[in-house]
């Protein structure tokens, strides 16, 4: 990506949610390219407590939040920044920003989210504070009328992309325990079983506090098996070797949620299938249903053949637009509307 040498020296201030290493990955490319990294967690704290105490009621860690932003403004009072990334939006204060702008006020403020308001609504909140926005959801793009950038894969899976490791798994599903989840891939484990394939399903739960909410407030979360449930994410090194070992990727996106997932374009990443419950991704530049088999999550119907299909791959420019690169020159150097404002 050629525009990436112009990061070369810049200072960036990021804030980022702690996530299975993806803020870190997100520094080293920076830093890669040349740029100054100044990194804060957007939470006060990263225990499961504060993560699952901001998702239930964010007012009674206010004061928390406050202290630690006023904490930071502190600590970077004679900096000087060319960029501002928050990532997300859960958590950082309109004070905050207001703040920051009288301070520096020639640093170009720039807005991502990975996730839909409809899960997370404070990122609305603060969207004026901000020269550019992105979020990964093109409905909400269109709706609040800011910028469509998609997600990314990391360079690591580069690495397994023609990769002669055994495949012992032939679908493997990882991700957070929510919504009607574990009902499908339990329905989709059960099909693979009868048709003679492997399947490995791991269930994250932020902790067992938003656990037992949900169990409570949340009927779909009824039917969890707490045993199948774990409360330590994966990190990045454990993903990829599952991915090595696997052939197909099970993708069950949010009800609410129209933005595709990391693990789609890690499958790009790393060259494997995928089986999706988001129909938007028929109107991506990638799909292939040669390589991507979408399924209705109330109406499940998965081909056998799927499985044994050869995967084609992508032609060069189309799959260093879906990496990181292509991810950091859209929201550093490109404007709102890019080319992934797709009809």
């Amino acid at each position: 990506m050629k525009n990436l040498e112009h990061l070369k020296g810049k200072k960036i201030l990021f804030f980022c949610v702690q996530s299975f290493n993806m803020e870190k990955d997100i520094i080293k490319q920076l830093e890669k390219h040349g740029a100054l990294v100044t990194y804060f967690d957007e939470r006060p704290a990263n225990n499961n407590f504060t993560k699952g105490m901001i998702r239930i009621n964010r007012n009674f860690l206010q004061r928390r939040i406050n202290k630690y932003y006023q904490n930071i403004l502190k600590l970077i009072s004679n900096q000087e920044f060319d960029f501002l990334l928050v990532n997300r939006g859960e958590v950082v204060p309109k004070f905050f920003l207001e703040k920051f702008i009288k301070l520096k006020p020639k640093c170009q403020r720039i807005f991502y989210t990975w996730d839909s308001f409809g899960n997370h609504s404070h990122g609305l909140s603060i969207l004026e504070y901000f020269h550019k926005k992105f979020t990964f959801d093109r409905k909400d793009a269109v709706k609040y009328q800011i910028g469509f950038r998609p997600l990314y894969f990391t360079d690591r899976y580069r690495e397994i992309y023609e990769s002669d490791t055994d495949k012992s798994i032939d679908l493997l599903f990882l991700g957070t325990a929510h919504s009607d989840r574990y009902i499908i891939s339990n329905q989709i484990a059960e099909w693979c079983k009868e048709n003679k394939l492997t399947v490995f399903n791991y269930y994250y739960m932020q902790g067992r506090l938003v656990y037992f909410y949900k169990k409570y407030f949340d009927p779909s979360f009824k039917m969890f098996d707490f045993k199948k449930l774990s409360f330590k994410s994966l990190n990045a090194q454990d993903i990829v070797q599952y991915y090595d070992k696997c052939n197909v990727v099970l993708d069950i996106s949010h009800p609410g949620q129209s933005g595709l997932t990391m693990r789609t374009f890690e499958t790009i990443g790393a060259g494997k299938k995928l089986i999706t419950t988001n129909i938007e991704i028929k109107s991506y530049p990638f799909y292939n249903p040669h390589n991507i088999l979408v399924f209705d999550r109330n109406d499940i119907k998965i081909e056998r053949e799927f499985f044994y299909n050869e995967y084609i791959p992508l032609n060069s420019d189309l799959y260093e637009k879906c990496s990181i690169d292509g991810w950091l020159e859209d929201i550093f150097m490109n404007n709102e509307i890019n080319s992934w404002n797709i009809n």
